[in-house]
């Protein structure tokens, strides 16, 4: 299925129901008074997150989501049925905004989360809510108000514990289909991977996390150059990024140096969230590399860049170093966790 991760649609809550006017006729008693009754309210939109869903693509073929308006009032005080509400499915990591109005209506994170994206109108007065001791017998009701109607943007932002960040061919897709069961395409030469994809790293049946891998990120990215503009949004999620670095580029007149300092200026130029995010620094395709020189070529990348959060030397081809990557970052972010445990629930004493 095609990767989608942004779509337009339209939803429209139902009109409320009007009131009737009505008056009770019944055999022997001539004065029965008024007896109309409400409308129904008209149904509202939600939109409800789903776990089983990973992209946006269905939203291309269907935009125009449409509640049920509310039934009209009737006799005997009968009130009209309310309008059923429209109830549409969208992935985990949603973000909803009105694209006429820029207001950001919120996020769907959670499995069965909703989101009230247009209100119902409510329902008309019927004739008898109008009687009064001077006006025993009203000729009016009121009509039932109008449904939202709105242009909604749709952004999916995947839900991800670790991000694979750099250059393209940087070795980022052999790393995920390395240490999980994702299969992005992996050729010699750049701009392999056209979408984003996630793989789930399982350390034991009770550990693990998901790891995403975005296409490449080229210089200019933040501001539109290549696919980083329109994909390194999904890095924004993840609790940790890995800064993927070919240390022998094939046929390339590049440094690994020169082309790790574009990826780090054009994170900064992205956004603060995404580059204040602990990053680790993984040197790839160490077996292209003889054995006595690796460690002071690795170092020289590393003291070129005053790196100093931790470091790892791996050859995503063959596995070599995967694992003891994958069981540092299990580490990092059960740790992560822990702390924010604590952190709520010193909250909630305080409270």
């Amino acid at each position: 299925m095609k990767f989608v991760d942004e779509a337009q649609v339209r939803v429209e809550a139902g009109d409320g129901g009007n009131g009737t006017i009505g008056f009770r006729r019944e055999k022997f008693i001539p004065l029965g008074g008024p007896d109309g009754g409400d409308g129904g309210n008209g149904g509202s939109v939600y939109l409800v997150g789903m776990e089983n869903m990973n992209t946006l693509v269905d939203f291309r073929y269907q935009s125009v989501y449409r509640a049920q308006r509310g039934q009209n009032g009737m006799a005997r005080n009968c009130t009209g049925r309310k309008g059923d509400d429209c109830f549409v499915s969208v992935p985990l990591g949603t973000r909803v905004s009105d694209s006429e109005t820029g207001e950001i209506l919120g996020e769907l994170v959670k499995e069965g989360e909703t989101l009230l994206v247009a209100q119902g109108g409510f329902h008309g007065l019927g004739n008898t809510r109008f009687k009064s001791s001077v006006n025993r017998a009203p000729q009016i009701a009121s009509k039932g108000s109008a449904g939202e109607h709105r242009l909604l943007n749709l952004e999916l932002t995947l839900i991800a514990d670790v991000g694979l960040l750099g250059m393209p061919n940087a070795g980022k897709s052999s790393l995920i289909r390395s240490v999980s069961s994702a299969t992005p395409k992996v050729a010699d030469y750049p701009f392999t991977t056209l979408y984003p994809n996630l793989g789930v790293v399982r350390i034991d049946e009770l550990r693990s996390f998901v790891i995403a891998d975005i296409p490449g990120v080229i210089e200019g990215a933040a501001d539109g150059a290549g696919l980083g503009l329109q994909f390194l949004k999904h890095l924004d999620r993840t609790g940790l990024l890995l800064h993927v670095i070919d240390i022998e580029p094939y046929e390339s007149s590049e440094s690994p140096i020169s082309a790790a300092k574009k990826i780090i200026a054009e994170v900064e130029k992205w956004n603060d969230n995404l580059a204040n995010k602990p990053r680790w620094l993984v040197l790839n395709k160490v077996d292209r590399v003889l054995d006595e020189e690796l460690d002071a070529h690795c170092q020289e990348i590393i003291d070129a860049l005053n790196w100093t959060a931790p470091v790892f030397k791996i050859a995503a081809i063959n596995g070599q170093g995967t694992r003891e990557l994958m069981f540092a970052i299990m580490e990092f972010l059960e740790a992560e966790r822990h702390k924010k445990l604590n952190l709520n629930s010193s909250q909630a004493d305080v409270i």
